[in-house]
């Protein structure tokens, strides 16, 4: 019997294969689920705007640079603009988790999950 995470991260893997045209890692998938709380469950939370420029700030601080570590640089916010696009300006609900796994993956810090 699968549980609402599960099927959420179901849910996450198929936006992953579907926008992104890739195979999602399951193992670093469900990490970045898991380390995203109960956000996951509020409809509010669990999403991104993309054309919310506060929101976006709060990822490049809270996210790329509080949770991954990475140095501030205009770079940063070209990264989650670049994962915006890709996942489609029509797309109006982007999963925080879909979102904070392509940008770990794009910055190449897979390893904060480890």
């Amino acid at each position: 019997m699968s549980n609402r995470r599960d099927d959420l991260i179901e849910k996450y893997a198929s936006d992953i294969k579907g926008k992104f045209d890739q195979t999602p890692d399951m193992d670093l998938l469900k990490k970045v689920t898991i380390g995203l709380g109960p956000a996951i469950y509020n409809m509010d939370s669990s999403k991104v705007s993309g054309s919310d420029e506060a929101e976006l700030e709060t990822v490049r601080k809270n996210f790329l640079i509080k949770k991954l570590g990475l140095s501030d640089s205009p770079a940063l916010m070209e990264g989650i603009r670049s994962v915006m696009d890709k996942y489609g300006k029509s797309e109006r609900n982007k999963h925080r988790a879909v979102v904070y796994y392509m940008l770990a993956k794009l910055f190449k810090k897979e390893s904060v999950y480890n």
